[in-house]
């Protein structure tokens, strides 16, 4: 059955049908243990009375194969009709094709927030001395920004339209080297902004989280970053001044070249992050890396206004370890977490990160995590899933 939408609140049925992307590279090998995992949760968290029907659709290299096409329509048409999917991660085409598909995805669903909690599993080891100190969430715009991929090739004839419509257009003299130089545009708009920011403020209220930063380059790009700072501070006063003027919410700004400094050195002063998307790509590694990498990083991607959502392993294709089965499926296993979250089914989800946790404590994991901790047992791929399945 379908996940519906009644006045932007989900209507979930007891099974409903969700759309999922094996992906491309160790995609076979983690979607797959994530299946069964949630599977497994659900039923002991609802007694058998509620259920996934998992459906399939095609994406990267196996649709290419299947289909010859990158991308088929009817993937992303299951994506619109069912509302909420899940992905393994995919390939980039190279020397044509789409550009990204993972952009193309958010892009033509319109899927506004990419949203990457970060937290600290006791167990894992940490390139910083306190990981437990970081627990953020943050909210990157998905669709504006250079993201958008307006550019053009140095050389090319609409390089050149570009830089003369620059020069002799607005008197632009600035470009040092017209005739060797790329160019892209980085698109920021007020509805963009506000949309996102509005999403982070709204999640920090109901989950009762301290605050919300804004973090910029405004510094430098006055109008585009500078106006998404100025258009936050702007819709907090407008929509949530009460909130502001009690307490509940604070609203404060950080450059992006120190906030990440003082991730590092004072993470526990942040909580909900509200940034664009460049800034985002770069805080949410770099946020992951401090509690164990972006093997445990979850993510999704989110309309909230019309419910559509695609959560997803966050890291690449590896197809350096691809067939192994050694790869770590816990970030599409948290992408799952979050993906029962969304959906009302939280009950599932907390047994799957106390199952985590139980494992980790133990020191049991798969390889790119066990042969840092003390006396570590790595698994494979498999066993660790198989295991989590137990725990549960």
């Amino acid at each position: 059955m379908k996940i519906t939408t009644d006045n932007q609140k989900l209507k979930v049925p007891c099974n409903p049908t969700i759309p999922y992307i094996e992906g491309d590279g160790v995609g076979s090998e983690i979607t797959p243990v994530m299946r069964d995992v949630v599977n497994a949760a659900v039923d002991r968290a609802y007694a058998g009375k509620r259920k996934i029907e998992w459906l399939e659709v095609l994406a990267g290299q196996k649709a290419y194969d299947m289909t010859g096409e990158w991308l088929p329509q009817a993937t992303l048409d299951a994506f619109q009709e069912y509302l909420v999917g899940i992905k393994g991660p995919l390939m980039t085409p190279v020397g044509g094709g789409i550009r990204s598909l993972n952009v193309a995805l958010r892009q033509t669903l319109d899927l506004y927030v990419c949203q990457r909690p970060v937290c600290y599993f006791k167990g894992i080891a940490s390139p910083v001395v306190h990981p437990e100190l970081v627990d953020m969430c943050v909210f990157r715009e998905n669709t504006e920004d250079i993201y958008a991929g307006i550019e053009w090739e140095a050389g090319s004839v609409e390089a050149r339209k570009f830089y003369d419509f620059l020069h002799d257009g607005l008197g632009v003299s600035k470009v040092r080297f017209p005739e060797t130089s790329a160019f892209g545009v980085k698109p920021v708009s007020r509805e963009g902004s506000e949309r996102l920011i509005r999403a982070a403020i709204e999640y920090a209220l109901s989950h009762d989280l301290p605050s919300v930063t804004i973090v910029h380059k405004g510094n430098i790009m006055k109008y585009t970053e500078g106006a998404f700072k100025k258009w936050g501070y702007e819709l907090a006063e407008k929509e949530f001044g009460d909130e502001l003027r009690s307490g509940r919410l604070v609203i404060k700004d950080c450059i992006c070249d120190a906030f990440l400094q003082n991730a590092l050195l004072r993470p526990q002063d942040y909580s909900v992050i509200a940034t664009l998307n460049l800034n985002g790509d770069y805080v949410s590694d770099m946020l992951a890396a401090q509690v164990g990498g972006i093997g445990i990083a979850p993510g999704a991607n989110i309309n909230y206004s019309t419910g559509h959502a695609i959560f997803e392993a966050t890291h690449g294709i590896a197809p350096d370890i691809a067939g192994k089965d050694i790869v770590n499926p816990s970030s599409i296993i948290l992408s799952a977490v979050m993906m029962l979250d969304y959906i009302g089914w939280g009950d599932a989800g907390k047994l799957i990160h106390q199952a985590l946790e139980k494992l980790f404590l133990q020191g049991v994991a798969t390889y790119d995590l066990a042969r840092f901790m003390d006396k570590g047992k790595a698994l494979s791929t498999s066993e660790f899933g198989n295991e989590l399945i137990k725990v549960l």
